[in-house]
């Protein structure tokens, strides 16, 4: 026996008689609530009662409008012998000629009776590609739910498309309710279309990227079998180039001689150049102020010149300024479509509490792109340095052979709640002068996971890993050694409060670091969220740490999360845990997106 549920909306007791439209009154002896709300929500005179100005003729329209609207949204659920009545004043709205609309409307009387729920009898789609996987509700004895039987039919027609039959479609449809036995048969024949191949690119919309680059950056494979996921693949690289504003592919309507097939690109340019500042300030920190002017196509093949500058620590009390020049070029699908290459030098000079350093550096490489969540650099440097530590002043030059890895399987990279992240890096140098031949290497990886029927609690665990091999501790490069504490290792210490202690008040970097942190984030509201966290930190003289060489030290605290369209605003509190040094006080991190 099905519940009776009734609702009834008498405005008049709320307002004045002079604002209101109508009286709606809605009936429905579904069971669910929430398919009551899906219905209310489905129609388009419920929201009409509210608005005075709304006229009889308009009212009279959504009314009518409303049968179509509310059998879809039953059908959607199953229900395929439903009864629905609208009453607009007393008479049945499907009767009433639009011409003969009522001078006044007093109510609006919805009700339905959605019937018994139908489960699918018979269920077929034919032909069907090799591999397709069909939904597995699409079955009998299951809900008969017109959203599966669509879900089954985009199967279909996506398998025949990803085996290059891009013009696949629906040949036929029989769709039978069958009321005895509340069943529904759905029989679905599919038309393949022939197997295509690419055509060309047809570029519209650009007027300064020439139409050969754009081609080669879409690396859209001409002659080649049709296959959906390499037009995504096209116009994602199209938009990773920051050269357009638009860049969006279509097929298009026509089979081309030889059944190919042709893909539309609509362009939309970026404003080739852009500049921007920033500030921050810190009551340990100092100020910092950054700058940078960027070129999106320098060469009209989408090529990117940036020049930026920092200086940092001004008026500080970590160190001195330190102050950082620099420029990056860089030409996407130089060797491939998936292979960017780029140049850069820099200029810096650091004057951090243990060592000093004025560096230069020049470096040129490739970028792969292997997939859309996996990244790989090789490239060739020179760096030359001075530095000044404990062990005095040197002067080195190395050439090296930069190369990293990068793998992105975070739901969301600001505010992740599953999945996980990995950045790997391997420097070998070769000693030209003032220092010994080696290996510095970094790892950073993280994981996450979301719990709960509601999943509002995250727990996020990430450690770091630091060596650097080869030179002694006394001949390595000073600004490749490791420190730890502040925001991006260990927060409520210091900024790179943590080395090597060489005595009598001396400390430097060390050749090893070993870096843990822990959240757990509690979602209070749609918005807002609480943190806590706890983080640690070894900096040992050893290649490697384990866990016996060198100081530990940790901090823990906690901190506000609010959710914005860019990624939550982060405000943490931190205090010292342990570890050398004096371990009181607090620190406040304020930033986007999680601290990991």
């Amino acid at each position: 026996m099905s519940r009776q549920l009734g609702l009834s909306i008498l405005m008049f007791l709320a307002l004045p008689a002079q604002l209101l439209a109508f009286e709606l009154r809605f009936a429905s002896s579904a069971g669910s609530s929430e398919l009551n709300a899906e219905l209310l929500a489905a129609s388009l005179v419920a929201p009409l009662a509210d608005k005075a100005d709304a006229s009889p003729q308009d009212v009279l329209a959504a009314a009518q409008a409303d049968y179509g609207r509310l059998i879809g949204t039953l059908y959607e659920e199953g229900y395929f012998a439903p009864t629905i009545n609208i009453g607009v004043n007393g008479r049945e709205a499907a009767g009433i000629s639009p011409l003969a609309s009522p001078g006044a409307i007093q109510t609006v009387a919805i009700t339905i009776n959605p019937g018994a729920r139908f489960q699918f009898g018979e269920t077929a789609i034919a032909p069907i590609a090799r591999g397709t996987e069909l939904p597995a509700d699409f079955s009998r004895g299951a809900v008969a739910k017109t959203g599966t039987i669509r879900d089954a039919v985009e199967a279909g027609i996506e398998g025949w498309r990803a085996a290059g039959h891009a013009k696949a479609d629906i040949a036929e449809q029989r769709l039978i309710a069958r009321h005895p036995t509340r069943e529904l048969d759905a029989n679905i024949q599919l038309q393949p279309g022939p197997r295509l191949t690419f055509g060309n690119l047809v570029v519209r919309g650009n007027t300064s990227v020439r139409t050969g680059r754009i081609r080669d950056i879409a690396g859209l494979p001409s002659g080649r079998q049709f296959d959906p996921e390499e037009v995504r693949k096209a116009t994602t690289r199209l938009r990773r180039t920051g050269a357009f504003k638009v860049a969006a592919l279509s097929e298009a309507e026509k089979i081309g001689a030889g059944n190919t097939l042709d893909i539309n690109a609509q362009v939309v340019e970026e404003k080739p150049r852009r500049f921007g500042f920033g500030a921050e300030i810190s009551s340990t920190d100092g100020l910092g102020l950054s700058g940078f002017w960027l070129h999106r196509n320098l060469f009209g093949g989408a090529e990117r010149l940036r020049l930026e500058g920092e200086i940092e620590g001004i008026g500080g009390q970590t160190g001195g300024a330190d102050f950082k020049i620099g420029a990056r070029f860089s030409r996407p699908a130089t060797f491939n479509e998936d292979t960017d290459f780029f140049a850069l030098t820099e200029l810096e000079s650091l004057d951090e509490e243990s060592f000093s350093a004025d560096r230069f550096k020049v470096e040129a490489g490739i970028r792969r792109y292997a997939s859309d969540q996996r990244e790989y650099t090789f490239g060739l440097g020179l760096q030359h340095a001075r530095t000044e530590d404990a062990f005095g002043v040197r002067d080195y030059t190395i050439f090296t052979l930069p190369a990293s890895a990068e793998f992105d399987y975070r739901d969301d990279p600001l505010n992740a709640k599953s999945g996980y992240y990995v950045f790997a890096s391997v420097t070998p140098f070769v000693a030209i002068e003032g220092t010994e031949s080696g290996v510095r290497t970094y790892l950073d990886g993280r994981v996450y996971k979301t719990v709960g029927a509601a999943e509002n609690l995250t727990f996020a665990l990430r450690g770091q890993l630091g060596s650097v091999s080869g030179p002694t501790l006394a001949t390595a490069p000073a600004d490749f050694l490791f420190y730890s504490g502040g925001g991006g290792t260990v927060r409520g210490q210091n900024y790179q409060s943590l080395g090597v202690d060489l005595g009598g008040g001396q400390e430097i970097g060390g050749r090893s670091f070993l870096g843990l942190s822990g959240e757990v984030r509690v979602k209070t509201g749609d918005k807002l969220s609480l943190v806590g966290f706890v983080d640690a930190g070894n900096v040992g003289a050893q290649t490697f740490p384990n866990g016996s060489d060198g100081d530990w030290h940790s901090g823990a605290g906690f901190g506000i999360r609010y959710d914005t369209g860019i990624g939550p605003i982060r405000v943490d509190l931190a205090v010292p845990v342990s570890g050398p040094g004096e371990n009181s006080g607090f620190e406040i991190y304020i930033g986007i997106g999680q601290a990991f």
